[in-house]
């Protein structure tokens, strides 16, 4: 009797691949070229994260205020090359000859401004699809009816529209109109100045000119404009190419106005600075932190909205500078907000070792020759890290059931999806059983494997079939519980094992604030483990376990 275990058909084992830079923004063959006024470029030194190779960590609060201030004084001196002239792409050609098109048509005086991200991209030498159309003299449904009117006189189908009513509760002051076009999205609005009434919050719109809608935008490196109608970038706040060049995330207007005007563009400059590697100013960073802005950002914005940047953080570039931002900005706990029947209550200083876990996972999860990991599995694995000090923690619902706040977190703080929490939960539930499995599979034997509580039922199952057959090792058990534990977690087994390693450095009764990563000796560890569950894959593991079969 043979025991069946088809442990290589669990999980997906390709060979360790080199992790490639991140590739560079193509230039297209046929472009368009315009120039700004500007002074002379200064070279770009390159904006790299600090935390992609170290290898130790030591989160000391003293510790971490000089490396902050290194990394401000860096900052403060950055300069960022940006191009003289805006390149577009055929496509993007295309596009803005249907809008201009579409006024010579209509026989409308009608001045047509890409507004913010994509000026600012552009200039950076960076390809991007949000195109968004600023419009100065109609709303943008109103525009939409006359460019379908055109695109029907050429007999080009419209691939789709819809309009997103203004909602001022939610700080959604402005009626969207959408119209995908050339398989491309683009959102048309009125530029806008807003009026405020001396007992609310919830402005009054109306229409304004090119650089009252430039003043009124979040920061000023998304003020900029690109006017179709001339083909110039028009800078109206005097300073968004300044700021641009010079590496600086600051507000057009003063910041806590701009904050409260919409709270979401805290987590917005939070996350274009991180993004960049740009400073967050002064004014900047005391209005974030300001009791009236948190108040603001966790009453006024949608929980759902929340998320959708705190997404973006995550799964951007530099995922750990956003969170630190966040916990040293006092937002970690109005971003993630806990349930008030959280035991043990979270600490008040808990996003600081939070930013810790998920530090030393950036780091791993970047490491050269460590495995490829999916877009997916890389969010999850840093969400696993970031929550890994509230794997404990519960909560109690209307029923009385004790839940994780991880789960809470997720489906109540940030409005994701169900899964995500599922996924996240169940690879802090299976660090445990990983742990029990680590020094077995360092060494290559069974160490002390009877003795656990999860494993009961698989071991007793193993021991009626190795009793009855002799050709069943004594050493397969390692083998058969890898293989359950594995096919419980599935494709995010790399994940989990690294989750678990990290762990492992938990001492929960060292002081929050200080905690110590050999990550280099996680990495070690990590590679020796995985190594270790290919053989028991392949049936290449050597001594007792070589007939082993599966």
């Amino acid at each position: 009797m043979r025991l069946s275990l088809p442990i290589n058909t669990l999980i997906n084992l390709p060979r360790p691949l080199l992790l490639i830079s991140r590739s560079r923004y193509r230039n297209p063959s046929r472009s368009s070229t315009v120039a700004f006024r500007t002074s002379s470029l200064i070279p770009s030194s390159g904006v790299v994260s600090s935390s992609l190779c170290c290898f130790w960590y030591s989160t000391t609060k003293a510790m971490t205020t000089n490396v902050v201030g290194e990394e401000e004084e860096k900052r403060s001196t950055l300069s960022v090359e940006l191009k003289e002239t805006i390149d577009l792409t055929e496509k993007e050609q295309k596009i803005f000859d249907r809008l201009l098109g579409t006024l010579r048509y209509c026989n409308l005086d009608t001045q047509l401004r890409v507004a913010g991200g994509w000026v600012r991209d552009k200039l950076l030498g960076r390809e991007s699809d949000d195109i968004d159309i600023a419009i100065d003299n109609m709303s943008g449904s109103e525009f939409l009816d006359k460019l379908k009117e055109y695109l029907s006189s050429r007999d080009e189908k419209v691939q789709g529209d819809t309009v997103i009513e203004r909602n001022p509760e939610q700080s959604k002051h402005l009626e969207t109109a959408k119209m995908r076009i050339y398989d491309q999205w683009i959102d048309f609005v009125n530029l806008r100045s807003e009026e405020y009434t001396e007992n609310s919050r919830i402005p009054t719109m109306k229409f304004g000119t090119a650089k009252e809608d430039a003043y009124r935008r979040d920061l000023t490196i998304n003020s900029l404009f690109y006017n179709i109608n001339t083909g110039s970038v028009e800078d109206l706040t005097e300073r968004g190419i300044d700021d641009l060049k010079s590496g600086r995330i600051v507000t057009p207007l003063p910041a806590k106005a701009t904050f409260l005007d919409d709270p979401l563009r805290v987590l917005r400059a939070i996350r274009f600075g991180a993004r960049f590697g740009f400073t967050l100013n002064e004014e900047l960073k005391q209005a974030a932190s300001s009791e009236e802005v948190r108040v603001a950002l966790g009453e006024k914005i949608s929980r759902e909205r929340i998320g959708n940047e705190i997404d973006l953080m995550i799964s951007g570039n530099g995922p750990v500078s956003a969170v630190k931002y966040l916990s040293d900005l006092k937002l970690f706990r109005v971003v993630f907000a806990f349930p008030s029947s959280s035991e043990p209550v979270p600490s008040e200083d808990c996003g600081s070792l939070c930013q810790a876990y998920l530090e030393a996972m950036w780091s791993l999860i970047q490491t050269p020759g460590l495995g490829k990991f999916s877009g997916e599995q890389r969010r999850l694995a840093l969400y696993a890290a970031l929550f890994l000090p509230f794997k404990k923690i519960v909560y109690k619902d209307n029923k009385g059931k004790l839940i994780p706040v991880v789960n809470h977190i997720f489906k109540f703080s940030m409005k994701r999806k169900t899964s995500d929490a599922e996924t996240v939960i169940n690879i802090h539930r299976t660090t445990e059983k990983f742990l029990s499995l680590i020094r077995s599979l360092q060494l290559k034997k069974d160490v002390q494997l009877d003795t656990l509580d999860w494993a009961a039922d698989v071991l007793e199952h193993w021991k009626s079939i190795s009793l009855d057959d002799p050709e069943v090792p004594e050493t397969s058990k390692i083998r058969v519980l890898t293989g359950f534990l594995l096919r419980e977690i599935k494709e995010f087994w790399r994940v989990a094992l690294l989750t678990t390693l990290l762990w492992s450095c938990m001492d929960e009764n060292q002081e929050i604030g200080h905690h110590d990563f050999q990550v280099d000796k996680i990495r070690e560890s990590y590679q020796t483990i995985e190594e270790t569950i290919r053989e028991l894959a392949s049936g290449e593991w050597q001594g007792d376990h070589a007939n082993c079969r599966a």
